[in-house]
């Protein structure tokens, strides 16, 4: 029987200790080639690696882009950044988070409860405590000198002229995040780029001064925005509507100044108002709107003067034309009348429309339109004016957040159209802002350019300057004499009813044209109250032409009258007088 063969019979002592050596040799080449790759190939990646230990990357907050505007012949600062502070915690470090909580609000105020609370339930690494600090308090932090505790410095919005112009201006909470007005609108532009900083921390896990070695990424600012308003010009509109709305003995309201021949805006206000550096202490958000640009309304008998100038601009009807008027129109189950101070029938010509306020004369006009009655011919041309060329049921495209469009009926589609087109008119059944309303004028009477509304006259960013150009969103909108016959009608109009108004300051060496609205306001379930007005009045100053467009509009006046003229006008002739004596309006034959 053959013996078994064993590893002891194949490996002698000899060969197996040179067995061992050789795997000892190979684990130790492994080694070697092992400690080769990480110290020598990935050297770079473990470092950092390593390094990432006691560094934290930082977003670097961009200073938001400063707003300012014009006050004559300077340019001033309306929005400003001003520094403040962000306590913040690293959890990690903060051994006793109840005993640094207790420091904290010795030292700066606030609940310690809530700071230990924050502390505690953080998972990240980095935990807001409190926001807004000034920089003695800051200081006070520091000088606790509590591990794993620090601030850091962040711009936040400033408005140095206090509440002027808030709508318009918007404001930017908490989060940086512009809300309302030019900050919303513009706030990708407004808000700039973060950067990213690269924070050595000390010993107690708060990140020592950054200098130039630490910034991984440079914050850019945002952009800087020079507005077409005049400060000086802003306060007194306030001012005016203010007082104005108070004669009136109503709640509310909004007005504006337009540049008839730019689309700038030079002036626009609302109230009631608001600080936006204090927007947190606002109760009620409507305020934030800007009712000038976001609160359509049926504007009422302001509208004839561009129903006028559809009817003219069609040759449905010349400047001179007379008509016999008979006192009310019957449409439907409906019935068109006037004011009770007009009189019954009678012969009546396009002047009377505009100057007596006619809701037969405006419904007359849109007759012509179609040959003489309402059809779908008349109905579809005064939509194509109202539409495609006053830009009416569309937004403007201004710099302005929450921007409504308005409403207009189809020409074609739904029901009772014929009644609907009579009462878009003279103002009703279809919806404007004041500011739609007011650039429709100014294309009027301009000679047929529709300028879009803008707010913005020039941005800065990184040393370059972009100046913004009029745009021009509709040529031949009407034809230079349409334009001139409107200017014509207005100014007749405003001029033989000043005094009814209690103006008694008209100024012959300067062009005034304007015309009232006294609009029903509509019940939520359809008709109108009627005890419940609001009143309007669009018109515009200048000399050989037309400077500015004025828009004012008053709600639920309770002075009594006719809200337009009794409400409404009043403030449009103090905002022409103010204009005449302050801002260079040019007189006739300059």
């Amino acid at each position: 029987m053959r013996p078994s063969i064993t590893a002891k019979t194949i490996f002698g002592p000899i060969q197996r200790i040179r067995v061992w050596y050789a795997l000892l040799l190979l684990l130790n080449a492994v080694f070697i080639v092992r400690l080769f790759y990480l110290q020598i190939i990935r050297h770079d990646h473990y470092q950092s690696a390593a390094l990432s230990g006691q560094l934290k990357e930082y977003e670097i907050p961009p200073e938001r882009g400063i707003i300012e505007a014009h006050n004559g012949e300077t340019v001033v600062p309306i929005v400003l950044n001003e520094t403040k502070f962000t306590l913040f915690a690293d959890p990690v470090y903060v051994k006793d988070a109840g005993k640094a909580a207790d420091k904290i609000a010795r030292a700066i105020g606030g609940s310690a409860k809530e700071y230990e609370d924050k502390i505690n339930a953080s998972d990240t690494r980095y935990v807001v405590l409190s926001k807004k600090l000034d920089k003695a308090q800051s200081e006070k932090i520091k000088e606790l000198d509590l591990k794993g505790i620090g601030t850091r410095g962040v711009p936040y919005r400033t408005y140095p002229q206090g509440s002027l112009a808030s709508q318009l201006l918007g404001f930017v909470n908490d989060e940086g995040i512009g809300k309302y007005g030019l900050e919303e609108a513009l706030n990708s532009e407004l808000k700039g780029r973060p950067g990213q900083l690269k924070a050595i921390t000390d010993a107690k896990g708060v990140p020592l001064a950054a200098n130039r070695d630490n910034i991984i990424t440079e914050a850019k600012a945002g952009e800087r925005l020079t507005l077409t308003i005049d400060v000086g010009m802003q306060q007194q509109l306030e001012d005016i509507l203010k007082t104005g709305l108070d004669r009136a003995k109503s709640d509310s309201g909004s007005t504006l100044i337009l540049e008839a021949k730019t689309g700038a805006v030079k002036a626009m206000a609302n109230y009631p108002t608001y600080n936006p550096g204090e927007f947190y202490k606002v109760e009620d958000g409507s305020v934030f709107n800007n009712a000038a640009v976001s609160a359509p309304l049926e504007v009422g008998s302001v509208m004839k003067p561009l129903t006028a100038a559809a009817a003219l601009d069609l040759g449905a009807i010349t400047k001179n034309t007379s008509y016999q008027d008979p006192g009310f129109f019957k449409i439907g189950d409906a019935k068109i009348t006037n004011i009770e101070e007009v009189g019954g029938p009678g012969t009546k010509t396009v002047a009377d429309i505009l100057q007596q306020s006619l809701n037969t004369g405006a419904t007359w006009m849109l007759m012509q339109m179609g040959g003489g009655e309402i059809n779908e011919q008349a109905r579809t041309r005064w939509h194509e004016y109202m539409t495609e060329r006053y830009n009416f049921g569309a937004t403007t495209g201004i710099e302005q957040g929450y921007e409504a469009e308005g409403s207009v009926p189809h020409p074609t589609e739904g029901f009772g159209l014929n009644i609907q087109y009579a009462n878009t008119a003279f103002g009703q059944g279809a919806t404007q802002t004041p500011l739609q309303i007011a650039a429709a004028l100014a294309s009027v009477i301009n000679g047929g350019t529709y300028y879009r509304p803008h707010l913005v006259e020039k941005t800065s960013s990184g040393g370059k300057q972009m100046v913004k150009q009029p745009e021009a969103l509709h040529k031949n909108v009407i034809k230079p004499q349409t334009s001139q016959d409107v200017r014509s009608l207005m100014e007749y109009a405003f001029s033989k009813n000043y005094r009814g108004y209690g103006m008694t300051n008209l100024r012959p060496e300067f062009s005034i044209g304007g015309k009232t609205g006294t609009a029903q306001i509509p019940k939520p379930g359809g008709g109108y109250y009627t005890d419940r007005y609001n009143g309007m009045f669009l018109g515009y100053i200048g000399g050989n032409e037309p400077q500015y467009v004025i828009v004012v509009r008053i709600n639920e006046p309770k002075i009594g009258g006719y809200a337009g003229s009794k409400a409404a006008a009043p403030v449009f002739v103090d905002l022409a007088n103010m204009l005449i004596n302050n801002f260079g309006v040019t007189p006739k034959g300059q």
